[in-house]
């Protein structure tokens, strides 16, 4: 395991519940335009922490895994939209494109799961979050900024979780 610079954060979840509730401090501090980008195997826990992500950001919808049909769309009262991608299924940045990621990009929040299918299309300052199975209940999220706006947010997401 390499060493990780000051701006990584390295985090470990011990429950499928504290995964969630990390995923919503995450989601709380969310803005329009604001880009995760996730990597993970199958069961590390990925939609899990979007599951937290969206309750944190405020969703009224339930969130569920958009393997099947590559995008969910969840709102809040006030009209905002998190866009929820699973790229797992996508074979090319073409069909990538087709799906109108620029929209997606500037009328709300951009969430993408297996984001390294895809990873040229995708804004280079973003969040990336990059999730493993440890145990059965345990999983280790490492989260990495690209861009001022990113590390900031990961500066506020590492504060209100542990204070420093």
């Amino acid at each position: 395991m390499p060493i990780l610079d000051s701006e990584t954060l390295e985090i470990f979840s011990r429950s499928a519940d504290q995964t969630r509730r990390f995923g919503m401090r995450l989601g709380r501090m969310l803005q329009n335009g604001d880009v995760l980008c996730f990597s993970g195997d199958l069961g590390s826990g990925k939609t899990t922490f979007i599951q937290g992500i969206a309750q944190g950001w405020g969703s009224v919808d339930q969130v569920t895994s958009p393997t099947f049909v590559l995008v969910n769309e969840y709102y809040r009262m006030d009209g905002s939209t998190l866009f929820h991608m699973d790229a797992y299924r996508i074979d090319s940045t073409l069909e990538a494109e087709e799906l109108d990621i620029d929209r997606m990009l500037h009328q709300g929040v951009l969430v993408v799961e297996w984001a390294e299918r895809i990873d040229s299309i995708l804004p280079k300052e973003r969040l990336t979050i990059k999730m493993a199975w440890v145990a059965d209940e345990q999983r280790s999220l490492v989260m990495v900024p690209y861009g001022e706006r990113y590390q900031t947010l990961l500066h506020s997401f590492r504060h209100r979780s542990f204070g420093v």
